[in-house]
């Protein structure tokens, strides 16, 4: 239980679920709310796709391309920290609509939502976890998280009406704060297991 809500709490901060609601917020202005609420299903439904093929491919791709995890673990956590700066101070990068007017999978669930850190952070986190009771407890705490990120997403209207945008600010710098000591804690683990140093 404990490494289940663990892995819950970090995997939802890191898919920047405040953030991810501010774009959906921006890039379906004019959208009707049954509109939102499709679209947000869309959204969920790509995410978990994506996060749980990224989730069981972490070993595999290591191996291909002959990569330490802990090598990994220091290259994601420098990108989680990167982005979790950004969002501190409010300069996460935006994205417009594609032309065609789908934005369910791009720009929405990549790069806003399953951007670069989110992507070497799922990929170590499904790495770290070796036995299968492990790998079924990230599983489900992983649906979890992006089942946490649809119900804000659905939400959305409402949140906004509540709390407004700079309510929904705060929270994604909040969020930034998170990913940043989430981040500082993987490089450390990292760095420590590169060079072989045990952790008291």
């Amino acid at each position: 239980m404990a490494l289940f809500l663990s892995l819950w709490i970090k995997l939802f901060f890191v898919l920047t679920p405040f953030f991810a609601l501010t774009m959906f917020l921006t890039l379906t202005e004019g959208y009707d709310e049954l509109q939102r609420r499709r679209l947000a299903v869309s959204v969920s439904a790509a995410v978990a796709i994506i996060c749980l093929i990224l989730f069981f491919a972490g070993r595999q791709m290591f191996s291909v391309f002959g990569i330490t995890l802990d090598s990994f673990r220091i290259g994601a956590g420098i990108l989680l920290l990167l982005s979790g700066i950004e969002l501190v101070h409010g300069q996460a990068g935006s994205a417009n609509a594609p032309s065609g007017g789908d934005i369910a999978v791009v720009p929405l669930a990549i790069p806003i939502i399953v951007g670069p850190a989110t992507t070497g952070t799922i990929l170590v986190v499904g790495a770290e976890l070796s036995s299968l009771s492990a790998k079924a407890v990230g599983c489900l705490a992983l649906t979890l998280a992006v089942m946490c990120v649809a119900a804000v997403l659905l939400a959305g209207s409402t949140l906004q009406r509540i709390i407004g945008v700079r309510g929904i600010s705060i929270l994604s710098r909040l969020t930034g704060l998170i990913l940043s000591a989430l981040a500082a804690q993987m490089i450390m683990t990292g760095v420590q297991g590169f060079l072989g140093i045990s952790m008291q």
